[in-house]
């Protein structure tokens, strides 16, 4: 099977309708450092709430829509009623090895053990991703007030021992598809036709398990990529992707 268009992951994405403290309902709000995102709604109505040095919005969603944003944006999806996405994520592998930061209080940010503790899932995941949606809320809505410089401080002092493995992803996953475009122009410009006698179909089929994830229900879809090598912490040990969330 050959590896997913540009190293870009995909997922199916049903958001909470939890309802949260300000009577909205959805998921938990949270920012990548390194991934752009980008949605397409295929059912149900909602908005996407985000905030940037630029200052507060929301975006509304709706059938057909296609919204995307850069690293550095925190987003807060809102579902108004059955709102369902796909998401396409840049840089397959790095969400899934630590590439976001939820928007705990800032005594949370400042404590690595005590963000840990708020990020994981243990014991009933349905409790704990709702307890981790609300305390992330609670950071977000202090966020809109003020703070947004030291938020992106303490989000790098968080990740920053993991900034080596994401690299290697990075390396053998999105770059190296784009090095691959790279040769097949330089052969079809010298009249060597040969990669085009090496078309093959790949196929997915919905994965069947479902996890809570940060915005609602999710279906992940296992993106083939590049031969995995060992990726390595700080002391030299290895990482498995878990360890790295």
């Amino acid at each position: 099977m050959t590896p997913f268009p540009g190293g870009v992951g995909i997922s199916g994405l049903t958001v909470y309708d939890w309802e949260a403290a300000d009577g909205l309902c959805g998921g938990t709000p949270h920012m990548h450092l390194v991934c752009s995102e980008a949605y397409v709604v295929i059912d149900g109505a909602g908005s996407v709430q985000t905030l940037t040095t630029s200052g507060f919005a929301d975006t509304p969603l709706h059938p057909g829509d296609v919204v995307w944003f850069t690293p550095g944006t925190i987003h807060r999806l809102v579902n108004a009623g059955g709102l369902r996405l796909v998401v396409l994520m840049q840089n397959s592998g790095l969400p899934e090895a630590g590439d976001a930061v939820f928007t705990f209080p800032a005594p949370v940010l400042a404590n690595p053990h005590a963000y840990r503790k708020a990020a994981a899932l243990t014991g009933d995941h349905s409790a704990a991703a709702r307890r981790r949606r609300d305390l992330a809320l609670e950071g977000f809505l202090a966020l809109r007030e003020g703070g947004l410089r030291e938020f992106h401080t303490a989000a790098h002092r968080l990740k920053s021992e993991l900034l080596d493995a994401w690299r290697i992803r990075w390396h053998d996953g999105p770059l190296a598809a784009a090095v691959t475009t790279g040769r097949q122009l330089e052969r079809l410009k010298a009249g060597d036709l040969s990669h085009l006698g090496d078309g093959e179909v790949s196929r997915l089929e919905r994965p069947r398990r479902q996890v809570f994830g940060m915005c609602g229900h999710l279906h992940t879809y296992p993106v083939p990529g590049p031969p995995k090598r060992p990726l390595r912490g700080p002391s030299g040990s290895p990482h498995s992707p878990k360890e790295l969330f």
